[in-house]
């Protein structure tokens, strides 16, 4: 494995006790948090394999309720990230599952507020590190380590090539890109990493190509 930072190695900065239950935790929710775009109404969130076992002794309950109120894993404000939700009119359920998953850290944290609904899967893989491997259903290989772009679309041709070339006119830098669909001819999702944050009036060009439904920016 190659590292970029020393912080690779020793971790992020962040509240404890774990990297993987507090850090990775934390990110999880606020991947969440802004793919949904808005401060909830509600939360359900589902721990599996070791978080269900661990959760509130290792902080990861505290941990992924302060991601969803948008606070870094740094944010002292995270150790009464329970509280703070109460106070905001956040209400939250903790669930402890017992289904096998693929990873011993996966959490999946659904978001409401009135109609509004997201559904994400995430997983913990270490040193604060997360994969979103589900949105809404779709499956996807998400890191969150680096800028993003997600593009809710109509599965018609010539939507991917529309996409990338807005993206090679304000040259911006494709690392990875994947596209998933539940039926053929029906809503897709792309999710594309890219080397550098996105300005609005690039989403805004985005938004407005014909077959596009949603586009969602994640900042490194």
């Amino acid at each position: 494995m190659k590292y970029r930072t020393v912080f690779d190695i020793i971790g992020p900065v962040m509240i404890g006790p774990s990297s993987s239950h507090t850090a990775g935790a934390a990110r999880i929710g606020r991947v969440a948090r802004t793919l949904f775009g808005q401060q909830p109404d509600y939360a359900d969130i589902y721990f599996y394999g070791s978080f269900a076992k661990t959760y509130k002794g290792h902080g990861t309950d505290v941990a992924i309720v302060g991601g969803i109120l948008d606070f870094d894993t740094s944010d002292k404000r995270i150790t009464n990230s329970l509280e703070i939700a109460k106070q905001n009119g956040l209400g939250i359920d903790f669930h402890e599952e017992e289904a096998i998953t693929d990873h011993p850290n996966t959490a999946k944290v659904v978001l409401r507020k009135g109609e509004d609904r997201i559904e994400l899967v995430g997983i913990s893989v270490g040193g604060g590190k997360i994969e979103i491997t589900e949105l809404n259903g779709f499956q996807l290989r998400l890191s969150g380590n680096h800028p993003a772009i997600l593009v809710v679309h109509n599965d018609r041709y010539g939507v991917i090539a529309g996409v990338s070339n807005v993206l090679a006119k304000h040259e911006v830098n494709i690392g990875h890109m994947e596209v998933s669909r539940k039926e053929k001819g029906q809503e897709a999702l792309m999710v594309i990493e890219v080397d550098q944050n996105v300005d609005q009036p690039l989403i805004k060009e985005l938004e407005a190509l014909a077959n596009i439904t949603k586009v969602t920016k994640i900042h490194d």
